[in-house]
């Protein structure tokens, strides 16, 4: 793409090159003023290129200035590129700007190109808050030219050599520890490239690479975080893990190495402050770790849920995982503690914080198991034990199925421990547009599913495959005895053996079930201020319908006057089988949590608010808040906006953007990414080049 944009590589065209490339090309300065574009005209096809330095010695400056370009010319109805121009010489800079290699230059152009081609370098000292600043530019000072002749210069690229310069301090990035703040020089319509301690070099291409992190970096070999052997005696495997993040600690934040940073990279007062404070947070994470460890250790429940969470996790990963990356199993040590009644971290927002593609879905999903399988050890049997909301359209049908297989190997798990309660299952609570809200008997609008068309259940489709066995014939159908909509396995050796899937669609049918996880688009939380039965959500039912099959009823109705929501049911209401206490959910997830920002996170605040009252009024029992987000700009602000509760940040960033506990970087490439300086076009143009190109590729 560079080289399309360019033309390396390219000698022969049958279009016009100034209409053709739009990298590394300079415009004539004569061109420019006969079409009479001035200042405008330079700032969208510039005739000059170069670099503003900040020189370490006070003038004059001696230095050696190299210039690398091509032309092309018409020849009868194509058009051909000369041979590379190279012109290099030293020049000397005082305090008056000055013109530099014009007759060399504008002599190496005319040997190849037309007598209207010149080029010249320019100098001048320009004062900035009291520092003298050098600019040193190319410029194409070239006229028109005739229809056959181009006096644009192509393939540009300047070089100096022999300046010492003081980097520049991007005031843009945040002032801390952790960023390299600062860089060698700035371009002038074009980027810099530092080739040595020497040397700088124009560009119109920037690459960046991002390397693929390995996730441990701690001494020696990381403890074995497999599922296996955490569910089967954890405790020794996390006391080795917390035991090295402590002595990673004490060496990469101790106090002699962040005096020794202070003094090498010259930290302000103000940097230093917050190394100690980030310190502060690395410290108050160990602890946090260590009593979580205890705790665990303690309470035997939640360490018999910890093993079986990971034999559930067995089933999930499907073979291509075996084990935790540390961070993961670190968090879920941390966060489970807030998932037993009354523990004080209800009350915290927690924030799994990792790059995209890190792990964080499988994250919580270990959590969510985790505290699923707590609610029915400690006398939960059936209710919602985690409501997870993604912003708007962003729950896709791949995240969708990852917490299904999750939940289906806890039900394969709980089945083989013979634990009391419900099956575990899933609901997906997106509603109309995706899935419907009611099955009603006789639907008089056409857009509405009908319950005696056969076709309708394939409509709403939305597992990839089955949960149990992976097998990707599913059949959909509509039970009228249940009145829901199925998703059945067909594979006779499916571990499950039952019909239907414990998976649900229809916001009636969550209503009724009310599955042990519930995923769902941010949205459907304003459903609470108009729909009573959305109260499952956040405390008890009315009771149970007298027909098992039909699940929990709530408000009475004109048309559901036993508060049932399948048509036509008259039956008797049964009490509850659980302390009423016990309905609301254990945790709130909250995936993306950096989208919900200005208006979405005014208006969800409101809703967080009532979620959070809703739930202390029926039960007493605050949810625990969790929240997955790939940047930390800003989170404690947020979370106290959106949810009234303080933020917590898991893991805590190390002492440098590159280096922490949980991660060390490897030499394999995760990422490139390439920005481009376009000259001569519209943006447009450049997209479109791109992606021709791309196709072609």
């Amino acid at each position: 793409m560079i080289h399309d944009a360019r033309g390396d590589g390219l000698d022969e065209l049958d279009t016009e090159p100034s209409g053709r490339f739009w990298l590394g090309t300079l415009a004539a300065e004569g061109q420019l003023l006969a079409a009479g574009m001035g200042d405008r005209g330079e700032r969208l096809d510039p005739c000059a290129v170069g670099f503003r330095v900040q020189p370490a010695e006070e003038g004059p400056w001696e230095f050696e200035v190299s210039v690398s370009c091509v032309m092309w010319s018409r020849a009868g109805t194509l058009w051909r590129k000369f041979s590379p121009i190279l012109v290099s010489g030293f020049v000397r800079v005082d305090a008056n700007s000055s013109v530099h290699l014009s007759d060399e230059l504008t002599a190496a152009l005319r040997r190849v190109g037309p007598d209207s081609a010149a080029a010249e370098i320019r100098t001048e000292v320009v004062r900035y808050d009291g520092i003298d600043n050098l600019e040193i530019t190319l410029v194409n000072t070239g006229g028109c030219g005739t229809a056959h002749e181009d006096t644009r210069l192509y393939e540009v690229s300047l070089q100096i050599r022999g300046v010492r310069c003081q980097p520049y301090e991007l005031e843009g990035l945040p002032d801390s520890f952790r960023y390299e703040r600062t860089v060698p020089a700035f371009g002038i319509n074009c980027g810099v490239i530092k080739v040595d301690d020497a040397t700088l070099r124009t560009t119109d291409v920037i690459i960046a690479e991002q390397h693929r992190p390995e996730f441990w970096n701690g001494e020696g070999d990381p403890p074995d975080l497999s599922f296996r052997a955490l569910a089967d005696d954890p405790l020794p495997h996390l006391r080795a893990l917390v035991d090295a993040h402590r002595v990673w600690g004490e060496r990469e934040w101790s106090q002699e190495r962040l005096e020794r940073r202070a003094r090498a990279e010259a930290w302000t007062p103000a940097m230093a402050q917050a190394a100690h404070e980030a310190k502060r947070h690395y410290q108050d994470e160990q602890c946090r770790l260590a009593d979580a460890l205890e705790y665990l250790a303690q309470d035997h429940d939640l360490l018999r849920a910890f093993k079986l969470m990971n034999r559930s996790m067995l089933h999930a990963s499907r073979g291509r995982y075996d084990s935790w990356r540390p961070f993961q199993i670190a968090f879920i040590l941390a966060a489970c503690p807030s998932i037993t009644p009354g523990h004080s971290d209800r009350g915290m927002a927690d924030v799994v914080w990792f790059s995209t593609g890190g792990g964080k879905t499988e994250t919580y999903l270990g959590l969510v198991v985790m505290a699923a399988f707590y609610d029915r050890l400690t006398g939960k049997r059936t209710g919602i034990t985690a409501w997870s909301r993604f912003p708007l359209r962003l729950l896709s049908l791949q995240q969708t199925q990852r917490f299904v297989n999750a939940m289906a190997g806890a039900e394969l798990v709980r089945r083989e421990e013979m634990l009391d309660g419900d099956s575990f299952s899933t609901g997906f609570f997106v509603g109309e547009g995706a899935t419907p809200n009611r099955i009603l008997e006789d639907p008089k609008d056409e857009s509405q599913p009908d319950p005696e068309d056969p076709a309708m259940p394939k409509r709403f489709r939305i597992l990839l495959s089955c949960p149990f066995c992976f097998a990707e014939d599913l059949e959909m159908r509509f039970d009228h005895l249940t009145w829901m909509i199925q998703h059945v396995c067909r594979n006779r050796n499916c571990a499950w053996g039952e019909e239907p899937l414990p998976f649900y669609v229809v916001d009636d049918d969550i209503y009724r079930v009310l599955p042990t996880v519930v995923i769902g688009t941010l949205d459907k939380i304003a459903l609470a201020g108009m729909q009573a039965s959305m109260k499952g959500f956040f405390g008890p039912p009315r009771g149970l319908c007298e027909d098992d099959r039909h699940g929990h009823v709530y408000a009475p109705r004109k048309n559901r006057p036993n508060g049932c929501l399948v048509p036509g049911c008259s039956r008797g209401i049964r009490p509850l089988p659980q302390d009423e206490a016990r309905y609301g959910p254990t945790l709130r997830l909250q995936d993306e949590l950096h989208l919900l920002r200005d208006s979405l996170g005014a208006v969800d605040a409101h809703y967080e608010a009532l979620a959070d009252d809703l739930q202390r009024t029926s039960s007493g029992e605050l949810a625990k808040v969790v929240g997955s987000s790939a940047t930390l700009s800003g989170f404690e602000k947020q979370t106290e906006v959106l949810y009234r509760r303080a933020g917590r940040v898991f893991p805590v960033p190390g002492p440098t953007v590159a280096s922490g506990f949980w991660t060390s970087r490897t030499k394999q490439i995760a990422r490139r990414h390439v920005a481009l300086a376009p000259r001569g076009s519209t943006i447009e143009y450049a997209t479109d080049r791109i992606i021709t190109v791309l196709q072609r590729s």
